[in-house]
């Protein structure tokens, strides 16, 4: 089970270039695996600090996806549910460490020309105008 970090900015979306696998080198939010134990708040606020140094509050729940990726013979790879969550910055300036190899605001009708997780790019699709509806707030 992972969690997403949805940091929205003057109309734009902190997009995170993956570093590891799976889906190294594609584009999606900051964010990945809940430790045992941990609550899904404590774990995105946790992995947003991790990867981009930001810190955070109020993760608010905003959708759940889930990707499963096949190897050549059909057999399950990955398995993942994701929860995304909106949250707010506390304090920072983006800066990519720990799985992110680059960090960059995107403005919302640019994020689907960037070469996304499957899982990222169908939750954009999905929940874009929410985001659109909470930037504007």
């Amino acid at each position: 089970m992972g969690v997403g970090a949805v940091i929205l900015r003057e109309g734009k979306i902190l997009l995170e270039k993956r570093k590891n696998e799976p889906a190294r080198g594609r584009w999606s939010i900051p964010g990945g695996v809940v430790d045992v134990g941990e609550s899904l708040e404590d774990a995105v606020i946790r992995e947003t600090k991790e990867e981009t140094g930001l810190e955070v509050e109020t993760p608010t729940l905003i959708d759940v996806v889930y990707q499963v990726d096949r190897d050549g013979d059909g057999k399950v790879k990955y398995h993942f549910v994701i929860i995304d969550y909106l949250v707010h910055v506390k304090c920072g300036e983006p800066e990519a460490s720990s799985d992110a190899d680059a960090l960059k605001w995107v403005a919302f009708d640019e994020v689907e020309k960037y070469d996304l997780t499957a899982s990222f790019r169908r939750f954009f699709q999905k929940n874009k105008e929410k985001l659109e509806n909470f930037s504007a707030k």
